[in-house]
């Protein structure tokens, strides 16, 4: 045996199915509950958690979006949304799987999609915990935000990241 350490399988994309709303709420509140600690308090987690795990409010955030989940063995390990074609609306990995590239795996797939679909740029309103993550793909920082979730006040920033012109018709 080498001394190297097991890679993760890998993981595979496909499009959210209205039958996946549990679950992704599950791995929301998971996600907000045990990644975000080092960054908002225990009643802005709360807050946070029940607001992103309200199932019939996610069902009708999603709908109409573009939405992808991932998936280890075909259970879910993770999604992102995109609204209208710039915004990423969610992208929330279950804990177990944080820092093995599921999130990277799914935002490149959506940018990928969003400027194949025209898009020229994308924002996020990212939370504190996610402001690394986003900048490392070339994101960055434009407005600072406050936002209310359950009555409990939230910091995020807003980030915006240009994309490359599709490549024109070849003549």
């Amino acid at each position: 045996m080498s001394g190297q350490a097991e890679r993760p399988p890998a993981a595979a994309l496909r499009p959210a199915l209205p039958g996946d709303v549990p679950l992704l709420a599950a791995i929301a509140e998971a996600a907000i509950l045990e990644l975000t600690g080092e960054d908002y308090d225990s009643d802005q987690q709360e807050a946070w958690a029940a607001a992103a795990s309200d199932e019939e409010a996610l069902a009708a955030r999603l709908a109409g979006q573009l939405a992808l989940v991932a998936t280890r063995d075909g259970e879910p390990v993770g999604f992102i949304v995109l609204a209208d074609n710039r915004l990423i609306d969610m992208l929330y990995v279950r804990p177990e799987v944080a820092g093995e590239g599921v999130a990277g795996l799914l935002y490149d797939a959506i940018e990928r999609l969003a400027g194949a679909r025209g898009a020229t740029s994308l924002t996020v309103d990212a939370s504190d915990t996610a402001l690394d993550f986003f900048g490392k793909r070339g994101f960055t920082p434009k407005q600072r935000n406050t936002v209310s979730r359950g009555g409990v006040w939230l910091g995020n920033t807003t980030m915006e990241k240009l994309l490359a012109a599709p490549p024109g018709p070849v003549h």
